[in-house]
């Protein structure tokens, strides 16, 4: 009896083994430290070349004139500022911008910038990295919710390879996340028709 007991539990780590097995061969194989690093360097290369810092990071006054406050690089429109009604369109100009180059407003209505940061609650941090792909591939935000709006070149960042998108998500998740809860847009005022 205690030989047969024995050669039960010589069998655990075999089946353990085998259970494990078994659950992890659904899911695909976690990338390396190394990996991930590769990945985060070159999301940091690909949002400095598509200039995402121009609006989803506020500008501030310095001593030479507007300068991006990096402080809250990439948080998005300020929470804390608050606009006035865009000045209406006149001959050939059509939209304006905020002097935080964080709002804009046209023929869409008013759109804030984006929250980039990993924060939860107000950023991309309970996004799913398929979440984000699909966002910037449909041009709707969470993938699925209201249009993505201009200036947003959301059709130029969906021409991104799925690494090139995977690596972007994974330096965005690797910031300090900044809790600022942007505006959500405004529609453009009813147009009156005859």
């Amino acid at each position: 009896m205690q030989q047969r007991v024995l050669r039960s539990l010589a069998l655990v780590p075999v089946f353990a083994f085998l259970v494990t097995a078994v659950i992890s061969a659904g899911r695909p194989p976690e990338p390396s430290p190394a990996a991930d690093a590769q990945r985060v360097t070159r999301g940091a290369y690909l949002v400095r070349f598509g200039l995402c810092n121009d609006c989803h990071t506020p500008l501030k006054m310095g001593a030479n004139g507007p300068e991006p406050d990096m402080a809250r690089a990439l948080s998005g429109h300020p929470s804390d500022l608050v606009m006035p009604a865009p000045p209406a369109p006149k001959g050939p100009w059509i939209w304006s911008g905020a002097g935080t180059n964080t709002a804009f407003a046209g023929p869409w209505g008013v759109s804030f910038t984006a929250n980039l940061t990993p924060d939860r609650e107000t950023g991309l941090g309970s996004w799913t990295e398929e979440m984000f792909m699909t966002a910037l591939r449909t041009g709707r935000h969470e993938g699925k919710g209201r249009p993505i709006l201009p200036p947003m070149p959301y059709q130029y960042v969906a021409s991104l390879t799925d690494e090139d998108l995977k690596s972007v998500f994974a330096y965005l998740q690797s910031l300090p996340a900044v809790r600022n809860k942007v505006p959500a847009p405004i529609d453009p005022p009813e147009v009156a028709t005859r």
